[in-house]
């Protein structure tokens, strides 16, 4: 049975990423970081703002998929790019999920009896 893992990466923008005009950032988004998605259609990844919310993070990325050894290989890709070099963005936490994972327990055990 395939099953969605979530992965809640919680992140700080670095004085580099803050320098950035909007412009900068979003060419950057578009030319550097999409690419990199791309190469993992079996990701879904939505990003949201956190700074006027927290102080332990200030941005959360929440990367979805079935394919756990495509999240690693972009993981490992984004290592290699500006989000990690220069660097724009440091990572703070990941806090791996499964959706429902609850549910699967529940038929688990109602199979085991």
């Amino acid at each position: 049975m395939s099953r969605k893992h979530t992965f809640f990466v919680h992140m700080n923008a670095t004085k580099e990423w803050l320098s950035l005009t909007r412009k900068e950032r979003n060419l950057f988004l578009e030319k550097d970081f999409q690419p990199l998605l791309d190469k993992y259609p079996s990701i879904q990844v939505r990003l949201y703002d956190a700074e006027a919310f927290s102080t332990s993070c200030s941005d959360i990325a929440v990367f979805e998929t079935e394919v756990i050894q495509d999240y690693y290989f972009l993981i490992d890709a984004m290592r290699d790019s500006k989000i990690f070099t220069v660097p724009y963005f440091i990572f703070v936490d990941i806090i791996p999920a499964i959706e429902n994972g609850f549910v699967e327990y529940d038929r688990h055990l109602a199979e085991a009896s």
